[in-house]
């Protein structure tokens, strides 16, 4: 199977501007996320797809390949489609956030693994919450599946709600990787951002809206996106450490 890997980079981050561009353990974080992707040995083609030239010559000046797409897309979703008319043998996209630094060949491997089901036309990861607090974080992304383990919903707030606290409930977070099969994301893209993606400011929310069901992996992998300064620190921490 021809998989791709499509590493959105947008530039202008509402909370960390020039994030891509930011040095992490002596490499501009888009450059850790390529060559984790790049490593992993399970793609035909990996590419960043960016709105910014100085994003797009950092990864070429690293031996990276990358392709320039518009400012306005309203996800990276949107971005990484754009970018797939650069490749038209691609039967199935892998969509990796570009503040994904600690991404693995396993957990990649895992997400592709639920093509096999033909029925799968769109997937994603969730691992369980450990830390208690991250349930009440509304920078923590929750989801809920059915007994298939196909998205019911994703929310910032908490889902579900534990309205009596006499259950004893396991609590998933959203691990921002996806996977589509390209005319799924095509679809996807073809489709106005919903009511529900712009009052949550989640994506995902637009496939469930209009009917796209998405498989949910669970995965062990615990890493963490770089959303603000903060998480930067925490993310360099966990390099140090490992």
């Amino acid at each position: 199977m021809n998989i791709i890997a499509l590493i959105p980079a947008r530039y202008n981050s509402t909370r960390f501007p020039g994030k891509p561009l930011v040095m992490l353990k002596g490499k501009p974080i888009i450059q850790q996320v390529y060559e984790r992707v790049q490593n992993s040995g399970l793609f035909s083609t990996v590419c960043v797809a960016t709105d910014n030239i100085s994003i797009l010559e950092t990864v070429k000046s690293f031996g990276g390949r990358a392709v320039l797409t518009k400012e306005n897309h309203p996800s990276g979703s949107d971005r990484i489609a754009e970018a797939l008319q650069y490749f038209p043998q691609a039967e199935l996209v892998i969509n990796v956030q570009g503040d994904e630094p600690l991404i693995d060949k396993e957990t990649l491997q895992q997400l592709i693994s639920a093509f096999q089901d033909s029925q799968v036309l769109m997937a994603s990861l969730m691992t369980v919450i450990e830390d208690r607090e991250m349930i009440y974080n509304p920078n923590i992304v929750k989801v809920v599946t059915d007994k298939q383990n196909y998205a019911l919903y994703f929310s910032r707030s908490v889902i579900p709600f534990n309205r009596d606290s006499q259950i004893d409930i396991q609590y998933y977070r959203h691990i921002g990787v996806y996977a589509y099969l390209p005319e799924c994301l095509q679809h996807f893209v073809s489709l106005s951002p919903s009511i529900l993606e712009r009052i949550e400011k989640l994506e995902q929310l637009r496939a469930l809206e209009n009917g796209i069901p998405i498989k949910m992996i669970e995965t062990g992998y615990q890493g963490i996106g770089i959303d603000t300064p903060q998480d930067l620190k925490i993310i360099e921490k966990l390099i140090s450490s490992s």
